[in-house]
């Protein structure tokens, strides 16, 4: 699948955490439709974990058990590959016979021992870049998932903190990413997010996310990242900058046809 990557402009997509397998089911089917509708290999994705959210109150998900369960659901369902994201060394392990990409969180993208874990693995390791590091210096977590003998690597754009509560992306960062040789994804709507901003949550603007999404596409990336729920206002999680079905194809019909 890895080659398919670098070949064809590809769509990661799903609701940004397991709120139910019902749920999960209705995006699943509706985001492959339009995938394909369009032209774009499409990639399930939804946390098991939301394990960095802003308040000890908010909403996590249904833990790796059950959200493991619910992605193999997925992935036997619709025939499409699933990705989620780890944040523990261990999950690698309890993932790689289900998940087709393992994600490393922004955040953690520095982490070795969680870096080397998943690069064990032999999948797909798609790591995000951290909030607050350029792209050139992602050169050093692609060569610790490397050094396991791991080739399969992804780097994503997701926007970068210049002041307090907010992201901007510097496009500079996507060009600079790609010239390490490896597929480069642009997630369009963690990019628009505004981190803790929103009493104790994340709060966010999509409207940014179409302008952003095709100035990405004009630098060269590999492949696009988007969080989609029925009813963003409605979602448990990073619901701001979500987007709904109705932007999600207006997007891919702009990227098929430009």
């Amino acid at each position: 699948m890895y080659e398919k990557l670098k070949q064809k402009k590809f769509i990661i997509a799903g609701p940004c955490v397991i709120e139910s397998l019902d749920l999960c089911f209705i995006i699943a089917e509706k985001l492959k439709f339009l995938c394909e509708k369009y032209g774009f290999f499409y990639i399930f994705k939804a946390s098991f974990d939301k394990a960095n959210r802003t308040s000890i109150n908010s909403f996590r998900g249904p833990g790796l058990e059950k959200g493991i369960e619910v992605l193999f659901k997925i992935k036997e369902k619709f025939s499409i590959p699933v990705t989620t994201d780890i944040h523990e060394s261990w999950h690698a392990e309890k993932v790689k016979d289900i998940i087709d990409i393992i994600q490393i969180p922004a955040f953690l993208c520095r982490q070795t021992d969680l870096l080397i874990s998943a690069g064990k693995t032999d999948k797909i390791v798609n790591i995000k870049k951290a909030q607050f590091l350029a792209g050139k210096d992602m050169i050093y977590p692609l060569e610790k998932v490397k050094s396991t003998g791991n080739n399969k690597v992804i780097l994503t754009e997701r926007g970068t903190m210049f002041g307090y509560g907010n992201l901007v992306v510097d496009f500079r960062n996507i060009v600079d990413m790609k010239e390490l040789g490896v597929p480069v994804v642009f997630d369009a709507t963690h990019s628009t997010q505004k981190p803790g901003a929103l009493k104790g949550k994340s709060g966010g603007d999509r409207k940014y996310t179409p302008c952003l999404t095709y100035c990405a596409d004009a630098c060269g990336v590999n492949g696009f990242f988007f969080e989609v729920h029925p009813e963003p206002d409605k979602a448990l999680s990073d619901g701001p900058n979500m987007i709904n079905f109705k932007i999600f194809e207006e997007i891919l019909k702009n990227l098929a046809f430009k």
